[in-house]
C-alpha cells in the first residue's frame, strides 16, 4: 500500500450516511402519504378512512393510485 492512498471506509461511512438520509426522507414521504390519504378519505370518499390508510400503508404507489381511481369522490 502506498502511503499517499486515502482509505475507503470515510468515502462508505458517507455513503452510509447518504443512504440513511434518503431512508429517512423515503419514511416521512411515505407517512405523509398515508396521512393526507386518510383525511382526504374523511370527507371525499364514502369508503372508511382507515381502510384507504392501510391500503397506502402497505403498497403505497398501488394505494395512492386506487385511492385516487376509485376512493374518492368527485364534488
Amino acid at each position: 500500500m502506498v502511503s499517499g492512498d486515502m482509505s475507503p471506509l470515510p468515502l462508505q461511512g458517507a455513503a452510509a450516511g447518504i443512504f440513511v438520509l434518503i431512508w429517512l426522507l423515503l419514511l416521512v414521504v411515505h407517512f405523509a402519504m398515508i396521512a393526507w390519504t386518510y383525511s382526504d378519505a374523511q370527507t371525499r370518499s364514502d369508503h372508511p378512512p382507515v381502510l384507504w390508510a392501510l391500503i397506502v400503508f402497505f403498497a403505497p404507489i398501488l394505494g395512492i393510485l386506487l385511492y385516487f381511481i376509485i376512493g374518492r369522490n368527485s364534488y
